[in-house]
């Protein structure tokens, strides 16, 4: 009896379509799935970014974030650019810094800023860059582990997505030295 529900159930033309249409979906989702993922990994990508480090530029309780990686491939990053960062302490980690300083350029920067006003100046290495956050009080940065790989550069933050009200561009008008 049961057989028999089952048997008629398959034969139904419905259920017939219902599997031509999966098959005619199922490639058209691979292809779209396949563009996304090339996609973000060498054209766009969204970030989450949160915390201290970047106020006022970013906010503390998160901003969704464009970041494009062609900047990065072809080395047309400059100082003044906000950029996306794989951490070199946690690997898994990325981070939104600010691009301070290129190889060969010099930076000045204050050691301990919470405890006092003593500073130091170092030539960034070649193939290296500085990064820090816009809150030198809060952040994580160059000042601590020193000159970043440039390999470590994961692309340039150039729009804001989230919040809504502050919506648009980061990219800074002014002048800005290439690496080019």
């Amino acid at each position: 009896m049961v057989s028999r529900y089952i048997r008629e159930f398959l034969a139904l033309e419905a259920f017939k379509n219902a599997g031509r249409d999966v098959s005619d979906i199922l490639p058209r989702l691979v292809k779209f799935l396949c563009c996304l993922q090339v996609t973000k990994t060498h054209l766009f990508t969204v970030t989450l970014s949160y915390g201290p480090s970047m106020l006022p530029t970013l906010g503390l309780a998160g901003n969704l974030c464009l970041a494009e990686r062609i900047s990065t491939q072809f080395d047309k990053l400059g100082v003044g650019d906000i950029v996306l960062v794989q951490s070199p302490e946690v690997p898994w980690k990325f981070m939104t810094k600010r691009l301070i300083a290129m190889e060969g350029q010099s930076v000045t920067y204050v050691v301990d800023p919470k405890n006092s006003d003593k500073s130091e100046t170092i030539v960034v290495p070649k193939g290296h860059v500085w990064i820090e956050g816009d809150n030198i009080y809060e952040s994580n940065d160059s000042r601590k582990f020193g000159p970043v790989p440039y390999g470590l550069l994961q692309g340039r933050v150039f729009w804001r997505i989230w919040p809504p009200k502050d919506f648009g561009s980061l990219v800074q008008n002014k002048g800005k030295d290439s690496i080019s």
